[in-house]
């Protein structure tokens, strides 16, 4: 199907030659071949079926940890509508939420409605569809804990529902396919006062404030803890392998928390990336850790 084709199926919602760099939090990106905003189930399957699982898929959440090349994507980027932000509570202890819905949101509804075990989602900046696909988390809780499925949508349109006890989630992965496009999930919480799950809420969230940037263009944790090659957190290792005032453009490292990378102008794609790579290999010279990212990198 050509473009003309495409406009006259999918009117606003598509784009070509679309600038990714107001869509995520470091401010970096250049343009994306295609980028298709997902009015509703219904049409997301009838895109997934024109094109024919002929593209590279990128799915963008909230892209709190997404670092996007400066070039042109050469594929689709699909961004999920406020259709897919929907929540609503199940049973008394179970919480369905679309993954467009933000970890904020879901923590709020869950206080809202006295179920604890969600506190620590208050602290995470990104949507449910990214807090699945890498398993996100803080303060020792992850989504694992809290998921019992997810309904999602592979590349040939079939809607499908994955239990949690069959996804092999790992330390911030959840090891699924990269184009299986999540659209809900349902997770269990437990009986707890409002009152009490609000003040979790906020220690939680002063514990972060104190601890890492806020307000300013930067992407989350950069890198993985190194569980099993290390006793030592990857904050430690770069504080102990680089100087932190090392930057490449306007490529730096947070002060406030050195796994915490920022763009404090007007940096590069590729300078963030030599940024991540220096420090990388800074740390692996020094204590022979291997680093893994933990931000996504759209290439």
């Amino acid at each position: 199907m050509n473009r003309d084709d495409l406009l006259l199926e999918f009117n606003e919602n598509i784009k070509f030659d679309f600038n990714l760099k107001k869509k995520n939090w470091f401010n970096i990106a250049g343009i994306t071949k295609i980028y298709y905003k997902a009015e509703n189930l219904k049409e997301l399957i009838r895109f997934l079926k024109i094109i024919e699982n002929k593209e590279k898929l990128f799915v963008l959440g909230g892209g709190s940890n997404t670092l996007i090349t400066d070039k042109t994507y050469d594929g689709v980027v699909v961004k999920l509508s406020k259709n897919f932000n929907n929540i609503s509570l199940l049973s008394e202890d179970i919480i369905i939420a679309g993954s467009a819905v933000s970890d904020k949101s879901l923590s709020e509804f869950a206080m809202d409605n006295n179920l604890g075990g969600f506190e620590f989602l208050s602290c995470i900046p990104g949507t449910v569809g990214g807090g699945i696909r890498m398993n996100a988390g803080c303060f020792d809780r992850e989504f694992k804990d809290i998921l019992i499925s997810i309904q999602a949508i592979n590349k040939s349109g079939q809607v499908i529902t994955i239990p949690a006890n069959e996804i092999d989630f790992k330390y911030r992965d959840s090891g699924l396919p990269n184009d299986l496009i999540f659209l809900s999930a349902s997770f269990k919480g437990f009986k707890k006062n409002s009152d009490l799950i609000k003040n979790e809420m906020i220690k939680l969230k002063e514990k972060k404030e104190k601890a890492q940037p806020t307000r300013i263009k930067t992407s989350g944790s950069t890198f993985k803890n190194p569980l099993g090659q290390s006793d030592k957190k990857v904050w430690q290792l770069i504080k102990d392998s680089v100087s932190l005032e090392k930057s490449f453009g306007d490529a730096c490292i947070s002060e406030k928390h050195c796994n915490f990378f920022v763009n404090k102008g007007n940096a590069k794609f590729d300078d963030m990336k030599r940024l991540i790579e220096f420090v990388s290999e800074s740390v692996l010279k020094k204590t022979g850790v291997k680093l893994e990212t933990e931000i996504k990198i759209l290439e």
